[in-house]
């Protein structure tokens, strides 16, 4: 896609962006106020009648519910009409599209409103209604226009049109999912941390369902620290996740015609990537980095952003603690990050399975070995009892038990110590 959405900033703490356009290729867009006229939004910038055809049935469910499948036999004969039961999202085929994500994100340079979208998505729950998907949270609602029209979700649309092709590739993953691995693809691929993510999100059917307009935060409040944590508590987060979310501001800049705020132009957007314009909170603001918390701290430089709700985090006391670690211990902002993140992108959502699963593929941990007496006994005379209890005292003395195997066979090692010894004093005297 030629479109260039590298202008789009993210941001539990980010800006709504700009408005969507009729065009079918998207506006560049910046994470902004949407209107002059309206307080800007705040962005958070998500079997057959054999058993031969049994075991050869794939799941081909189109979404959450489970999908009746008839099969039809070469003799002519349907199968017998069963009940496949599948997970909300394919995991193969989220890998395949997180390579796609990654593809359209070195040509785009979209990073920032993809970490928006997920967490605009993500942002309306709330913790104290316990009914799905009345909660709100990581269900997929806003590819709905009715809460595409919210403000705070101005500009949305466009990051729609850019992950709509990879939907329609893979058919067997959620919305809700497919924003949530966006998100989490463009912080790790802007240079940020890995993010545990976990999948299996449930999608709403209906855009009756989507959450009522007013739950993301705003850019510019009266109080910003109060409406910060009106707002992120109420999704359960605390002062240090709301800092450590706040960070996402180092991607993505905002433009005044669009949003209110910003100059048009700096020395850091003029020439893009993307289209040039706008103002960004750090200098390279593609790169995913601690620069937000050191910028704003020192605010040596007029051409950087900085919002009420920026200024906030170092005027705050308790939001100062963590802005100053930020600020000196880059390790120490991706650690609380990919989990503030992780935590995030969870909200509300319901998952099938229920546990969720992940994508990664990760090295199963090895499975200590139990301990066997006979195993080390030598010839083929089996140890006698007072011999198997003798040596089970020396396995418990370093630790082991029958029910808590010893993570290396330190018994053997010792054996082992025992008869070079043993050797060694042998051929000494001879």
């Amino acid at each position: 896609m030629a479109a260039n959405c590298s202008s789009l900033t993210p941001s539990p703490m980010a800006l709504s962006g700009g408005s969507a356009t009729s065009s079918a290729t998207p506006r560049l867009l910046s994470l902004s106020p949407t209107t002059t006229a309206r307080p800007s939004s705040l962005s958070f910038h998500f079997l057959s009648s054999s058993s031969s055809v049994a075991a050869s049935l794939k799941c081909l469910k189109l979404s959450h519910h489970q999908k009746r499948t008839k099969l039809h036999s070469s003799s002519g004969d349907f199968g017998a009409v069963v009940t496949t039961k599948c997970f909300a999202s394919n995991p193969d085929q989220l890998k395949s599209a997180r390579e796609d994500i990654k593809e359209l994100l070195k040509t785009t340079y979209c990073h920032p409103i993809m970490v928006r979208l997920g967490w605009h998505d993500a942002g309306t729950y709330n913790k104290n209604i316990e009914e799905w998907p009345q909660r709100g949270g990581a269900n997929g609602s806003l590819r709905f226009e009715v809460e595409q029209k919210h403000a705070a979700n101005a500009g949305l649309v466009n990051a729609l049109k850019l992950l709509q092709p990879i939907k329609d590739k893979y058919a067997t993953i959620t919305y809700a999912d497919l924003f949530q691995l966006a998100s989490a693809t463009a912080i790790e691929e802007a240079g940020g941390p890995k993010i545990p993510m976990k999948y299996g999100r449930v999608d709403v059917s209906t855009p009756d369902q989507c959450p009522e307009e007013g739950r993301l935060p705003d850019a510019g409040p009266p109080s910003p620290a109060s409406h910060l944590r009106d707002v992120f508590y109420r999704m359960g987060l605390n002062d240090k996740e709301i800092v450590a979310l706040s960070g996402a501001h180092t991607l993505g800049r905002s433009r005044p015609e669009r949003s209110g705020w910003g100059k048009p132009e700096t020395k850091y957007t003029k020439e893009g990537p993307g289209a040039p314009g706008g103002q960004s909170w750090t200098e390279k603001w593609l790169k995913f980095d601690n620069s937000y918390f050191k910028d704003i701290k020192e605010r040596r430089d007029e051409d950087l952003l900085v919002l009420p709700t920026d200024a906030a985090l170092f005027d705050d006391p308790s939001f100062k603690v963590f802005a100053e670690k930020y600020a000196e211990d880059e390790k120490a902002f991706f650690d609380d990050y990919a989990e503030a993140h992780a935590k995030l992108s969870n909200l509300g959502a319901k998952f099938d399975p229920t546990e969720g699963f992940s994508i990664n593929d990760e090295p199963a941990a090895a499975v200590p070995e139990k301990f066997v007496a006979a195993k080390y006994s030598s010839g083929k005379r089996e140890l006698s009892d007072n011999m198997k209890q003798k040596i089970r005292a020396e396995y418990e003395a370093v630790g082991g038990s029958p029910d808590k195997p010893l993570q290396s066979n330190y018994f053997l090692n010792i054996i082992i110590v025992i008869a070079v010894l043993a050797l060694l004093t042998s051929l000494l005297g001879n």
